[in-house]
């Protein structure tokens, strides 16, 4: 197939239409369907999954461990089946473990595979193998694994140790995956492994190892979180309900408060307080957002979303927001750009090292759409004056799903259709992203 052809035939177009309405289902949390997966292969027994997010992230991590010797089934739209083979059951992949465009897949499996005393070899695409490992190579080295590397990205060799020793780690920079990382590597280590995050990111791999059963205890401190995880446990196989994404959720949520007259509701959303970060600065902004029906599932917080449009105004966002919201920026700056006045992101640098630059590519798409902006390092300035961005331009995505949602969600409202390239990246965290929408009223076309 002739390459160029294929990203024609990819290219997605959105314009102005009229009021979203209706219900979505978003599809499943995708952090916590990584770390679902990877658990429960390592519990002793089977554990069903329902909910699991089938994007190509997910999917990645689910062959991953496939080609390690965990047994995991379909075995319907809802339901997946993992036979877990305990702490330190996993077999040596035959292959290189292709992981595409999946970060978490990366970091994630690098705390796992730490743990087993052969070599194993984790590559992914051209975006994943741009992106820096050193900050989870670095702990894993002082437990006792070894990684082979250029430059400390991928492909990265990884040479695993049957004898890891508990770590007493401080992270330099607050990291869900980093931490994770680490507190799976713990699990193989005899005795407690202990981490101290300065700042509170994601806690989804804390919960769901109370959910199988391991040892692990939070203390928050003047310095930070603390977490001890005793290793060597034999994690029982639980079932889960993956809750609905509110990274995607965020997708819906500001173009239903762009869209004059909207209103559309999301069951099923995590609320997880590490992941509220962006609802809490929109609703400052002024939007209209409301948590019904709040429970809990599998020890995840979970609330139905109902969202109307509203009017909104700029904002700062502090730098101690930035860890509960890390991946929606992107579209947090599409709203920042129809509000009146001035929004400020502060303390973004980390944004730089996501599937792409996403500063500068949310400062440069935002810029070709008509919207100025200032950027530096770690801030980024966007001036809104309420009125529609005048659009009319296309945005090469370089691989970033969040970034190509972004700009389809600023289409529904810029004067001028706004296009992007190439959807397959959208695929990685929102299969049918283009159909939901269009479900709800959205005028998103696929450009044959």
């Amino acid at each position: 197939m002739n390459d160029s052809n294929y990203i024609d035939k990819n290219k997605i177009i959105s314009r102005q239409g009229g009021a979203l309405a209706g219900s979505l289902i978003i599809p499943g949390d995708k952090s916590i369907s990584h770390r679902a997966l990877i658990l429960a292969s390592l519990s002793i027994g089977e554990t069903e999954i329902t909910g699991l997010l089938e994007g190509e992230d997910v999917l990645r991590t689910a062959d991953a461990l496939r080609g390690l010797g965990v047994i995991i089934t379909k075995e319907s739209d809802a339901k997946w089946k993992v036979n877990g083979v305990g702490i330190g059951g996993l077999s040596n992949s035959e292959g290189v473990i292709e992981l595409g465009n999946s970060g978490t897949s990366a970091r994630l499996l690098t705390g796992v595979l730490a743990g087993y005393g052969f070599q194993s070899i984790l590559t992914g695409d051209s975006s994943l193998i741009a992106r820096p490992m050193d900050r989870v190579i670095n702990p894993l080295r002082q437990m006792g694994a070894m990684f082979h590397s250029n430059s400390e990205k991928l492909p990265l060799t990884i040479i695993g140790s049957d004898n890891l020793m508990p770590l007493n780690y401080e992270l330099p920079v607050a990291s869900a995956q980093v931490k994770s990382a680490i507190l799976l590597a713990g699990l193989h280590a005899p005795g407690e492994t202990t981490i101290i995050e300065p700042k509170i990111t994601r806690d989804h791999t804390e919960r769901m190892l109370k959910h199988f059963g391991a040892d692990i205890q939070l203390e928050d401190k003047k310095i930070g979180r603390l977490i001890k995880v005793k290793g060597q446990p034999d994690l029982k196989p639980s079932p889960i309900i993956i809750p609905s994404d509110p990274s995607s959720a965020a997708f819906p949520t500001v173009a239903a408060t762009l869209v004059s007259e909207s209103e559309v509701i999301m069951p099923r959303v995590c609320i997880n307080p590490t992941r509220m970060g962006f609802y809490t600065t929109l609703s400052e902004m002024g939007a209209s957002i409301k948590w019904i029906n709040k429970r809990t599932e599998a020890g995840e917080p979970i609330a139905d979303l109902i969202v109307k449009s509203s009017l909104l105004n700029g904002t700062e966002v502090p730098a101690d927001r930035a860890p509960l919201m890390i991946d929606e920026y992107p579209v947090l700056a599409v709203a920042a750009a129809c509000a009146k006045g001035k929004t400020i992101f502060k303390g973004i640098g980390e944004l730089r090292h996501k599937e792409s630059d996403r500063v500068s590519a949310i400062a440069d798409g935002l810029k070709k759409s008509g919207v100025r902006v200032e950027e530096s390092e770690e801030e980024l300035i966007i001036y809104g004056d309420h009125m529609p961005p005048e659009g009319g331009n296309k945005i090469f995505v370089s691989l970033d799903h969040r970034i190509a949602m972004s700009f389809l969600v600023l289409g529904l409202v810029s004067k001028q259709p706004i296009s992007i390239d190439d959807g397959r990246s959208i695929e990685t965290s929102f299969p049918n992203f283009v159909g939901l929408m269009r479900s709800i009223g959205a005028n998103i076309v696929t450009d044959k």
